[in-house]
Parts: structure tokens; sequence; C-alpha cells
């Protein structure tokens, strides 16, 4: 580094040497900034989805309150509480808050900064006897951006901030169908307990039916034996399946910010299915919507201002500061003209020689950029197939749906069929006991695919972005805007 610092005592002195100061920089100092941020690779975004029907595609529904098309009021006071009360929520809302006040940090420096100061000073000698000394002054400094450095270090910093919003709208989303499928797990659990004691109860009729037979000699103990081994199993299926609802309780009570347990009793209801009226969105604009991909977009931005920090500090700084104040032996005359002192400092800083370090954090945030760039693409990669996946799923369980209800329908009146016609004699036990299993089997189908029918709709509202709304989150409460 090489430093040549100006000082200056006369107005007219430092205007003519800043002239000249100037003139050298820019005839020394030929810089030019890259002209835009570099575009990334392209991806080829698909017109249309290729699941679902083409007419359907418009532009999108809003889907910032997308539970509220389920109908159910518990799912969504459930959702607007984990939005007011999750620590994931709360941690993400601080990050921004960081973020803002850095670039607060940041757009400060380009601004003048400056300082007051007051002293009094007391000395005494064998020889002199005792002096006092007191001083006024007022202190500042500015260093021009000459060659943008400063500029990138606040687009980088709002850039920065711009992420961090997406990193909100992003937990949100992801919250909120957390949330909603911890829901219909839970609804689902308490679906099939039913089924499971309803058949349970169906089950030990016939077997009482079987014990009768028994003890009047029509049939040997062998269908006894056979239906209290039926009847067993399915008891034995009740306690897992409700812990699997404790489970699914448990979880919801986490994410809206409650120890587990402490959820209120949500009584009995079944599974919520949302309008089946949804407009999608063009591929395109599904992007425009998803905040991760947002956020990565972003960071590609931030990356590159920070790649332009980089490169202007290859360049000369300048750094002018100035001083005025007031010095006096006695506090009286500290106010007098003759009291007045002042002086102007200008100092030009050239890296000379620092053995590759500037060299190196440029090419370190060349490479950031390059990771920043990779990362934008494959989030919208991994945008467009959650879209797709979430599609294809739906049309397989609205296909499902069909087939597995007229299953159980059939498969109940099999049931009724067999039991009666066992009753009396006109059919063997292993039928009978058949047609219990079938019907066991179809309702628990039939009550999962309707589970995974509404999961499948809450993971395209997720893979479409909804969830979430672009107005920024105001800060100014504890809670974030999305949740009130």
């Amino acid at each position: 580094m090489t430093e040549i610092s100006l000082l200056f005592l006369r107005t007219a002195d430092f205007r003519r040497s800043s002239l000249m100061l100037a003139a050298a920089l820019l005839a020394g100092c030929a810089h030019q900034r890259p002209a835009s941020l570099p575009a990334a690779e392209a991806v080829s975004v698909p017109a249309v989805w290729s699941q679902g029907d083409p007419s359907q595609f418009n532009q999108q529904t809003d889907l910032a309150s997308w539970w509220l098309r389920f109908g159910d009021d518990r799912l969504s006071a459930l959702i607007d509480e984990s939005l007011r009360n999750s620590p994931t929520v709360a941690s993400a809302v601080a990050a921004l808050r960081q973020s803002r006040a850095l670039v607060n940090v940041a757009a400060a420096g380009l601004s003048p900064t400056v300082s007051g100061s007051a002293s009094a000073q007391h000395n005494r000698s064998h020889t002199q006897g005792s002096s006092n000394n007191f001083g006024l002054g007022l202190d500042a400094s500015w260093e021009p951006d000459l060659f943008g450095g400063l500029q990138a270090g606040l687009d980088a910093a709002q850039a920065d901030t711009r992420a961090a919003e997406m990193s909100l709208a992003n937990v949100q989303v992801s919250l909120a169908a957390e949330v909603a499928l911890a829901y219909i797990d839970l609804r689902n659990q308490q679906a099939r307990v039913a089924i499971a004691q309803n058949n349970l109860l169906s089950q030990e009729d016939t077997l009482q039916i079987a014990r009768w037979r028994n003890q009047a000699g029509l049939v040997s103990s062998l269908d006894v034996e056979q239906a209290t081994a039926t009847a067993e199993q399915t008891r034995a299926q009740v306690p897992l399946l409700r812990s699997a609802q404790q489970q699914a309780s448990h979880r919801l009570a986490v994410l809206t910010g409650r120890a587990p347990g402490e959820l209120v009793d949500l009584g009995a209801a079944p599974v919520p299915l949302p309008s089946d009226d949804l407009v999608l969105a063009f591929p395109a604009d599904t992007l425009r919507q998803r905040p991760d991909v947002r956020q990565t977009e972003a960071q590609v931005q931030a990356a590159w201002a920070r790649v332009n920090v980089a490169d202007a500090a290859r360049y000369p700084s300048l750094r002018l500061s100035g001083s005025i104040g007031l010095q006096a032996l006695t506090v009286g005359s500290l106010f007098n003209s003759a009291s007045a002192l002042g002086s102007l400092l200008a100092g030009l800083t050239q890296p000379i020689f620092d053995g590759g370090a500037i060299a190196g954090r440029l090419q370190a945030q060349q490479a950031a950029l390059e990771q920043s760039r990779a990362a934008y693409v494959s989030s919208v990669l991994n945008a467009l197939q959650d879209v797709e996946n979430a599609l294809s799923s739906l049309k397989s369980d609205r296909e499902r749906i069909v087939s597995l209800n007229a299953a159980a329908a059939a498969a109940n009146n099999a049931n009724l069929l067999a039991r009666q016609q066992y009753q009396a004699g006109l059919i063997d036990f292993n039928t009978a006991l058949q047609s219990q299993r079938t019907l066991l089997s179809a309702q628990d189908a039939q009550a999962s695919v309707i589970a995974s029918l509404a999961a499948d709709h809450v993971q395209l509202y997720k893979a479409l972005g909804g969830g979430w709304s672009p107005a920024a989150p105001d800060l100014s409460s504890s809670q974030p805007a999305a949740a009130r």
C-alpha cells in the first residue's frame, strides 16, 4: 500500500490541490465496472403443466390463505396460531430485522461522519508553574465512492434483505403446509380407529354366533378359535392407531409453539377436503410466486454485488477529513477569534503489493457467484418438479378414490350377507371370516386415500407458492404480517 496525504490550511490551496488530485485519479485509474448482472444459465420452463386440464391454466387462484378452502375452522385456527407463535417464524423475523439493520450500516458508509470533542487540561511543573488548556472541536471525514465499492456493498446488503424477506415467506409457506398435513394425519388416524372399533364389534358378534353354533353342535370349535383370532388381531390394531393419533396431536402442538400434550382436545371430525375449483397459473407465473425461487434470485444479486466490492478493492481509495475547533488557555478566551483553528486532509491509498490477497478475495467472490447461480437453477427445477409431482399424485388419488369407495360399499354388503348366511348355516365360517377381513381392509384403504387426497391438495398449494403475501412484512410488532 502507498498513501499520499496532503495537508491544507487555506481554502484556496485545498481547492487547487483537490482539482489536481482528481485529475491525477481520472488520468491514472481507468476502471470499468461490469455493466450488469450476468444472467443465470437458461432453464427450460414449460409453457403449461404436463398434468391437469389445460383449460384450468390461467391466472392462479389467490392462495395466500389457501387453508380457508378446506372450510375447517379448527384447521384455520391452528395455522394462524402457528404463524403467530412458532419459534421458526420468530427466528426468520429476527434474521430479517438483522438484515435490514445491516442495510443501514452499509448506507452509512456513503455519507460523511462528524464527531465532536471537548477537552480541559491542567499542567503543573516546578519551573514554569501551572497552566490550563481548553478546547472544543468538530471532526469530519468522508470517503468518496470513486469506483463503486461502497455502493456495491449497499447493493449486496439490500439483496440480502430481499433474500431474508423471502426466507421468512418460505418459512410461512412450509409451516402452514406442515400444520395442515399433521391435522389431516390426526383426522385420518381418528377415522381408522373408528373403523377398527366398528369392525371389532362386528367380529365379536360373529364370534358370539360361532359359540352358539358350537354349543348347539352345528360347528366345531375351530370356528370359535378362528373368530377369536380375527377379533383379537383387530383389537391389537387399535392401540397402534391411537398412538399414531397422539403423535399427530403432539406434532400439531409443537408446530403451534406449544409443548407436546398441551394441545386442546380437537374433538372428532372427518378429514377435510377443499373445494375443487383451483385455477392453475402458468409455470412462469408460479416460479415468480415461489418464495424459495425469489430467495435464491436475491442471493445471486447479493453475490454479484460482492464481486463488485472485491473488484473495487484493487483501485485507489480517497479519504477526505477535516476539523475545526477552538483552543485557549482560559475558558473566557476560548471563544475569541484568535483561538480558532482548522485543518483539511486528503489521503489517497493505492494497493501495490499484498501477496495476492485482493485477487484471491475477488476469485472467491466469483466462485460464490457461480454457486449462487447454480443454486438458483436448482431451485427453479425443484419448483417445477414439486408442482408436477403434486399434480400427478392428485390425479392418481382422484382415480383411486372412486374404485375404493365402490370396493368399501361392496365389501360392507358382502359382510352383511355373509353374517346372515353363516347364522342360517348356508355357508361355512371361512367365507364369513374372509368377508370380515375384506371389509376392514377396504374401509381402511378408503380412509387412507381420502387423507392422501387432502394431503395432495396441501402439497399442491405449497408447490404453487401459496401461504404468503408478496406485501413486505411489517416488523413493528412481534408477529409477521402474514400471520395477522
